[in-house]
């Protein structure tokens, strides 16, 4: 197979949601008619103790939540798909929207019952502002929810998206009968019995026809053609280029739990979402198809295995291919670096790999040489733009519980915090450590992963801090940024990189410190 070829045959996505909106039970279906896994474990029943495929961390186990983004592939009618399944969880906000930076496109996915929620509304605006096409999947519709034209009119108010149905259900809840295919004119008869994999459709083109009738029963089939004439003359018809331009959204409807309408949305996703896509670098665009092997590594997992103490991490391959055993430049270190055994990821086996291409996410392992963000080429000195650290929210300080331990902590709050689940800060005055984080729940996991795969036990104290900002001075040199360090001098410190940093203890002081220091810059991501 060629090279082109094998671009042309990839999708990367990203599934986003708030959390409960069923994006697990989703990524685990949409494996199952890859045939990556033969029967999918439902997140929230105690009686499967499979447990889902893409929560592998004990603490998700736990809890039934996605604490981390993990990566998912399965081969589908002679394409490779590649799906990175977020955490919905707010509180790892951050995880989501660096993952975002190596998706080509997205599928949002929404409650019947509960509608747009905040979270999908965040990340959907990051989507926007970076114009990724977007599907829309509604969730659940064998439970009671809203009506379909009602959850249109949401999306289309809240999420600020133009939308077109390409699914529209038959009744819902206790009436749901089924789904009518408008991508490719059939009917999908609901049973509600899971055990059956995958459904029956019946081709309906003709909707005048008496057999819908005889299917669905006559006022079904009434409600059904009335609703059918209302898309037909309230939404814009579906348009390939306006879909990948970011200006259009496709619409299914299904039951991701009841494995109904995913095989529709699977199929037309396959058919319409853009293969990998060009990507901006600080010094030009890199197309796919180049010749030349660049990535850029947009998450680190510690611990993966429990069994062994592995960093992994993720790399989005942009342009040429990767190889195993060949030497590529890492352009932060400015060295060069090679990998024997990169793993690509099937379902939760990971595999060794020989060969990847523009839209593979490999892992690589690694004994310290990543952060986030790093880029990797062949020689070219190129950084990718666009994976930001954002300003934390919540602070404590980290204190060691066990003296003995220390080595231990350290070198574990030195991992997790490579891997970005939260920041490090040291205060100038004292060189006490700071965490910061998006949510509250990650000093749990924090706390959590730190005894239970470093052996070491940490306490925190509460900080009263309202917002990290990043400095930066024109002149360092200047009286305003002397006097700045002197009386601010118990609220700076240093982030891992050695960025000056400055703690503002409420709204109000970091506008009086703004108006104070004119020439002084504060930045709410680390990325100026």
């Amino acid at each position: 197979m060629k090279f082109t070829d094998e671009i042309k045959r990839r999708r990367t996505f990203g599934i986003i949601s708030h959390p409960d909106a069923g994006k697990t039970t989703l990524t685990e279906k949409l494996l199952l008619f890859g045939g990556a896994i033969h029967e999918a474990g439902a997140v929230k029943s105690n009686k499967i103790k499979k447990g889902a495929t893409s929560d592998f961390m004990e603490i998700e186990r736990q809890r039934g939540i996605s604490v981390a983004t993990s990566v998912l592939a399965f081969e589908y009618k002679g394409t490779k798909i590649n799906i990175l399944d977020t955490p919905g969880h707010k509180d790892f906000a951050e995880d989501t929207f660096r993952t975002l930076t190596a998706v080509d496109s997205v599928i949002v996915v929404i409650d019947v019952a509960k509608g747009v929620e905040e979270q999908t509304e965040k990340l959907v605006e990051v989507c926007r502002m970076r114009n990724i096409p977007m599907i829309v999947f509604i969730n659940k519709m064998d439970r009671e929810g809203k009506d379909a034209f009602e959850l249109l009119d949401e999306i289309e108010q809240k999420l600020n998206l133009t939308v077109t149905p390409l699914s529209f259900p038959i009744g819902m809840g206790y009436d749901f009968k089924g789904i009518y295919n408008i991508w490719e004119q059939n009917v999908n008869l609901f049973t509600g019995d899971p055990k059956k994999d995958i459904e029956d459709t019946i081709e309906i083109s003709d909707l005048s026809s008496p057999e819908l009738d005889k299917l669905i029963g006559e006022k079904s089939a009434d409600d059904l053609r009335e609703e059918l004439e209302l898309v037909k003359g309230v939404y814009p018809r579906f348009n390939k280029e306006a879909y990948l331009e970011g200006n259009l959204q496709p619409v299914f409807f299904g039951s991701a739990l009841n494995n109904f309408g995913v095989r529709e949305l699977l199929d037309c996703f396959v058919a319409i979402a853009p293969t990998p896509r060009p990507k901006d670098s600080d010094s030009r665009n890199v197309k796919p198809d180049e010749k030349e092997f660049s990535g850029f590594v947009f998450k680190i997992h510690a611990n993966m295995d429990p069994k062994h103490r592995d960093r992994l991490a993720f790399i989005k391959v942009v342009s040429g291919t990767f190889e195993r055993n060949k030497n590529y430049y890492h352009v932060r270190l400015g060295k060069n670096l090679k990998f024997s055994s990169p793993n690509a990821f099937f379902a939760e086996k990971k595999e060794i790999v020989d060969i990847s291409y523009p839209g593979d996410i490999v892992g690589l392992h690694d004994t310290g040489n990543f952060k986030i963000g790093d880029t990797l080429t062949e020689g070219e000195i190129l950084n990718y733009k666009g994976v930001p650290s954002f300003s934390p929210e919540h602070f404590r300080y980290i204190n060691n519980a066990d003296p003995m331990k220390t080595k231990q902590l350290d070198k574990g709050v030195d991992q997790l915090m490579d891997e970005g689940v939260a920041q490090l800060f040291t205060l100038e005055l004292n060189n006490r450590k700071v965490i910061g984080t998006v949510g509250a729940l990650q000093f749990e996991v924090i706390q959590y992963r730190l005894e239970h795969e470093y052996g070491a036990k940490c306490t925190y104290e509460n900080l009263n801090v309202h917002k990290a900002t990043w400095v930066e001075a024109k002149d360092i040199k200047s009286e305003e940024f002397k006097e700045f360090k002197r009386v601010k001098a118990k609220y700076l410190a240093h982030d891992k990189r050695g960025q000056l940093v400055f703690f503002a203890d409420s709204q109000f002081s970091l506008q009086m410190t703004q108006q104070k220091y004119p020439n002084i810059k504060f930045h709410f991501t680390s990325e100026f």
